[in-house]
């Protein structure tokens, strides 16, 4: 029990902190490290990951091309439930419903990707019958959206009715993120508005939101 709580404290490690030699060693760099003055060093707080092509192993067992590692907390399996808030990316628009990549659930972010659909009458609770999809989002847009149920094929049944849902993240035909507005996203660039489903987020929300992206 003691070594086992030994072996944890050493996957732990804080930011600027030096994980090995980055000339000397079999290991790459990968998310939450860089290389400085010759050493891997963690970007952030959390725990250590070696990966080989078949997964994890220990940081004393690397071998030839492991990629090491820093992750905020111990990975969990999670899955969109009903009433949860999604963080999803638009893959296609048709006049019905519109098709989306599910890429975090709440706060955690997923191993590998849900699909979702956005219908319709799910995207707002007022005027239903007057929605476009297609002047709400666009493929590539980034959207906070609540789950309603999972829909036929695993493909899950999401909602953007809530004022604080809708488009979070939108690129402009120029390349640059636009700036949401009441009623679309804005190009600081060409200063041509969009129009968009936006969601009514906080800045550090957006932040977050770009990030993930």
């Amino acid at each position: 029990m003691e070594e086992e709580k030994k072996e944890n404290l050493k996957r732990i490690c804080i930011p600027g902190q030096r994980l090995c030699r980055a000339d000397s060693s079999n290991l790459t760099g990968g998310k939450g490290t860089y290389t400085r003055q010759g050493y891997i060093c963690a970007s952030l707080a959390g725990y250590i990951h070696i990966e080989k092509h078949l997964g994890y192993i220990h940081i004393e067992k690397q071998e030839k091309n492991s990629v090491i590692h820093v992750k905020r907390g111990i990975e969990q399996n999670v899955v969109p439930e009903a009433g949860s808030v999604v963080t999803v990316k638009i893959t296609s628009v048709n006049p019905r419903v519109c098709k989306c990549s599910i890429l975090c659930v709440e706060n955690t972010e997923l191993r590998e990707p849900f699909r979702g659909q956005i219908r319709k009458e799910d995207v707002r609770s007022t005027e239903k019958d007057l929605v476009e999809l297609y002047k709400c989002f666009r493929p590539g847009d980034i959207v906070l959206a609540r789950v309603l149920s999972i829909g036929d094929a695993h493909s899950y049944y999401l909602s953007t009715a809530e004022d604080e849902l809708g488009v979070a993240i939108s690129i402009s035909e120029a390349g640059v993120p636009m700036i949401p507005g009441s009623t679309g996203m804005q190009c600081p660039k060409t200063y041509v508005t969009e129009p968009r489903k936006v969601a009514k987020v906080i800045p550090e929300h957006i932040a977050l939101e770009k990030k993930k992206a």
